[in-house]
């Protein structure tokens, strides 16, 4: 091993390629400097865990001086290749990772390593490393600064001419000559799960040089590491600004993959799933403080373990990750749930629909106060990607707000286009959500669309959809309070029957390394369900329209339930009692939320298009009354219902269908409840 007292730290750089061997015997370094070549690459990638095993004096001194170490291994590697001023060594992976929120003045000049969220990304530019310049008296041209110095955030015009010693004349910059390197300033905010409860998230800003510019983009979870900095943009205040000058980075490629799994984990995990009784812990390990809720406590467990993401040939997606809906009374602990799921989900954003808007639930371009440009900035849809959304009052949320999200409930993805940038962004996220009826509490003689403040194109988009009622059973009640009571009395002895930090590594375990398949015996099951609920539609066929009580997006959907329920055990293969435990889920939900309270079948057009099949029936009849007495003439509504009254259809249901073809603009009023088609 070369000491530092022996070489210098150039010397001991190259001895460190030339020597250092991994487990396998292979010289690592000098591989890799053989990739670099071959491959066209800028950067040496060396990661500080070996540097450290190498030579721990050389080691600690890159995190004491890494503007000079980092200088001369630079140099050597040049020297190495054989070029001079194109290749870097990027460092990665110190032992010590320091929390955004305690970078301190301590730190600066020195090299530290952060984990977080990229929030925000500004366009790139190339910055001036070395400017040329020439003087108008001489007309000599030389590089300023001199080498030991570096361009700071201006370009200082020298004053005296160092090749004919004059302090007189003009000194021309000489731009496109200077010597630039791509620049870009990103900013890296704290990850949710490292907010200490009742703060704000900090967030520091990262300047990216060369190769690393482009590296990461908003939404994501990057380690950086790099050189703390100040800002010299104001000499003459005491108070300066940090940010952190990046000399290497690594992206999250994978969800969860920055959790640590260890052995003793993997073996806990593993003696768990073994358990008969493993999917009934898992689901009474959830907030297990609310009494009842079975079936809402084992839809968050499936949105948790979630499906199967499928990348076809085409390079189409289907999507894996599950989207449940409460909908119910005040008081019946629907945010409770939620919270309980954000505790234990890994990654996990928590918001509400009052203080959500578009641009903060999926992405924004804004202004840069001081230098008047436009950025990217990530928003929560986007910080969950690979996690959990939670979205507590979605009902109050704003319509124009609303819309947002659906394409990122679909197609797993924000596309962004405004002020020049456009851009499109992963938001691979369950969205877990609850909001409240529209009348306050739940009507059950109301149909569901009529009973919510949501429009069915975010409605249909929910894999499972539960009505939670605040019913009055003596006996449930009693159990209820009992149960309370004694949370009250004695919390220390309410514990899960699933440790939660256990639990959160057991979903990702899961989540990273179980991907079941379907088992022919699965398939027919979930087959014979989609074809016997869509053939009970032909019962109640009339003048050629049937109701429709189950789609292919419901389809899709029992198949991520299986694949989830597969996954809480760690199997491989999707069995028949899977396809049955998302069957289950599934009648239960459209015998719910599909049901028409009119003709008593199951219709999920009512989500898919907000009215029912004898809505939309009386509707049609209604639109074609309209049209009947031409463009030219229109319909009082009294003459309306009278016509419709003779087909026994009741005044109510006449004018909820006048209301619905005039809001959707296939009739208009011309005043004094008179009606015409549109077209």
């Amino acid at each position: 091993m070369a000491s530092e007292a022996a070489l210098s730290y150039g010397d001991s750089f190259r001895e460190f390629v030339n020597s250092f061997r991994d487990e396998s015997g292979e010289l690592k370094y000098k591989a890799r400097l053989q990739r670099m070549v071959n491959f066209g690459m800028r950067s040496l990638v060396v990661e500080f865990g070996d540097l450290y095993r190498y030579d721990v004096g050389l080691a600690e001194a890159l995190t004491q001086k890494p503007a000079l170490v980092l200088r001369e291994f630079g140099e050597e590697l040049n020297r190495l290749v054989g070029k001079k001023g194109r290749y870097k060594v990027r460092v990665v992976g110190l032992y010590e990772v320091t929390k955004i929120r305690n970078v301190r003045s301590e730190h600066v000049g020195k090299l530290v390593e952060i984990e977080g969220i990229v929030t925000r990304m500004h366009p790139h530019k190339s910055k001036i490393l070395r400017a040329l310049f020439r003087h108008d008296k001489c007309g000599g041209e030389f590089e300023w600064p001199p080498e030991e110095e570096e361009i700071g955030e201006r370009v200082e015009r020298p004053t005296t001419c160092p090749l004919c010693g004059e302090a007189g004349g003009r000194f021309t910059l000489l731009r496109e000559r200077s010597q630039l390197i791509d620049w870009q300033k990103i900013a890296v905010q704290e990850r949710p799960e490292d907010i200490p409860g009742g703060q704000m998230p900090r967030s520091i800003s990262v300047h990216l040089t060369e190769d690393l510019v482009d590296s990461v983009r908003p939404g994501d979870r990057v380690s950086i590491t790099g050189i703390v900095r100040l800002y010299d943009e104001d000499m003459k205040s005491p108070y300066q600004d940090l940010y952190i000058e990046a000399v290497g980075s690594r992206v999250s490629e994978r969800a969860l993959e920055e959790v640590v799994i260890t052995r003793e984990d993997e073996e806990k995990i593993i003696e768990l799933a073994k358990d008969p009784w493993a999917k009934e812990k898992i689901i009474a390990s959830i907030a297990p403080g609310i009494y009842g809720h079975w079936n809402l406590k084992e839809a968050i467990a499936l949105l948790l373990f979630g499906g199967v993401p499928k990348v076809l040939r085409d390079e189409s997606r289907i999507r894996g990750d599950i989207h449940v809906l409460f909908l119910g009374d005040p008081g019946v602990a629907k945010s409770q749930l939620l919270q309980a799921a954000a505790r234990i989900a890994p990654r996990a954003v928590f918001t509400t629909g009052k203080g959500s808007t578009a641009a903060g639930l999926t992405a924004a371009v804004v202004r840069d106060s001081k230098t008047g440009e436009f950025f990217l900035e990530a928003g929560a849809l986007v910080l969950a990607d690979g996690g959990v959304a939670v979205i507590d009052e979605i009902d109050k949320m704003d319509p124009k707000d609303r819309v947002a999200i659906h394409e990122a409930m679909e197609q797993q993805q924000v596309s962004i286009s405004k002020a020049g940038i456009v851009a499109r962004l992963s938001a691979r996220t369950s969205v877990l959500a609850a909001g409240n009826p529209k009348l306050g509490l739940y009507d059950p003689k109301r149909s569901f669309v009529d009973n919510v403040n949501l429009p069915p194109t975010i409605l249909s988009r929910f894999d499972l959809i539960f009505v939670v009622r605040d019913t009055i059973s003596v006996r449930r009640d009693q159990q209820l309070v009992r149960h309370i009571l004694g949370v009250h009395a004695e919390p220390e002895k309410l514990k899960p029957e699933i440790d939660t930090e256990l639990l959160r590594k057991y979903v990702i375990y899961a989540r990273r390394y179980v991907r079941p398949r379907l088992t022919p015996a699965a398939s027919k099951l979930i087959e014979e369900f989609f074809v016997e609920m869509r053939s009970t539609a032909l019962q109640h066929q009339q003048d050629g329209q049937s109701p429709i009580p189950i789609t292919a997006r419901q389809l899709e959907s029992l198949v991520r339930l299986a694949e989830a329920h597969a996954r809480m055990v760690l199997r491989d293969e999707v069995t028949e009692e899977d396809a049955s435990a998302a069957i289950r889920l599934m009648t239960e939900y459209l015998s719910s939320v599909g049901l028409d309270v009119e003709s008593g079948v199951v219709d999920m057009s009512t989500i898919m298009t907000g009215a029912s099949f004898s809505e939309r029936k009386i509707m049609g009849e209604v639109l074609d009354l309209i049209r009947k007495r031409g463009e030219d003439k229109c319909v009082k509504l009294e003459e309306i219902v009278e016509e419709m009254g003779k087909k026994n259809v009741e005044r109510r249901k006449v004018e909820e269908a006048v209301k619905k073809l005039n809001r959707e603009g296939l009739i208009y009023d011309r005043g004094k409840d008179c009606y015409t088609a549109v077209g």
